[in-house]
């Protein structure tokens, strides 16, 4: 994933007023979240906190920012949950650093904010990159781990689909990406450097073991969109006991197009 085509089609025109409209309810309830930066390891990581209860991390997909969330930071909340979104380094508010992106690398500053607010242990709901990230921690670090969503993560980098370039609805979303960079990043003028950055570490991760992945040993769930755009395949049946559930009439930006269905997914398996 080291190119973006031009936006084509009604598809991508639909998707591109989809994202609109996520971006103008992004400030919904703001007067509820703690926003803050902390130090971890060479950057600058923000973080939204809101919500009492058991903690839950919220970590957003490639080119992302908390903002992905805005249809599940606050019902996650108002279920009974301590709700922390993050901005992974180099995108939404977070500054990018000097050192290569890797997932492992981005996992240990999830592990590093969890330390910085206290966090011992929460559960950790990932999408696309975010749900690497998780994965990371959970072969690495399970004990910070309550329960883990995986939505729309690939394993291997052959994992992703060879056509996602070509896909609109993908085109549409590193399109709205980048607009969002310029409004949010303190260092907008690295969105180039950003992209160059993100497509080297897709080129060479993920490349999780299959012995790896079966040694988690904690409770996940893989959420899997029927029409999904860019992952390739399901990790469900590498991971001992894990759930998989098919999301059925949306793909790889079902938080957005059914976040209902989302919701109601992730709420079961984090209550039962």
């Amino acid at each position: 994933m080291t190119t973006v085509p031009a936006i084509r089609g009604a598809g991508a025109r639909l998707f591109g007023i989809l994202l609109a409209t996520f971006a103008m309810l992004s400030g919904a309830a703001a007067a509820e979240i703690t926003r803050g930066h902390a130090r971890i390891d060479d950057v600058e990581l923000y973080y939204e906190d809101r919500g009492t209860g058991t903690p839950l991390l919220l970590l957003h997909g490639g080119f992302g920012h908390t903002g992905s969330w805005q249809h599940q930071a606050a019902a996650f909340a108002a279920a009974g949950y301590r709700v922390v979104a993050v901005d992974s380094r180099g995108q939404g508010r977070s500054t990018l650093g000097e050192r290569p992106l890797g997932y492992t690398r981005m996992a240990d500053d999830v592990l590093g904010l969890m330390d910085h607010l206290g966090l011992a242990r929460a559960h950790l709901v990932g999408w696309s990159d975010g749900g690497n990230i998780g994965l990371d921690i959970a072969m690495r670090h399970p004990e910070r781990l309550l329960k883990l969503v995986a939505f729309g993560a690939n394993y291997r980098v052959d994992g992703v689909r060879g056509d996602v370039g070509e896909n609109p609805r993908f085109a549409a979303y590193v399109a709205q990406a980048e607009r969002d960079y310029a409004a949010r990043s303190p260092q907008p003028e690295r969105w180039d450097e950003l992209v160059t950055r993100i497509s080297a570490m897709w080129a060479r991760e993920p490349n999780h073991a299959d012995a790896a992945l079966r040694a988690v040993d904690l409770p996940v769930l893989v959420l899997h969109g029927e029409t999904e755009e860019a992952i390739a395949e399901a990790l469900a049946g590498l991971i001992p006991g894990a759930r998989f559930v098919t999301l059925p009439g949306t793909g790889h930006f079902a938080m957005w197009e059914q976040p209902d269905t989302f919701n109601r997914a992730v709420l079961d398996f984090l209550r039962d």
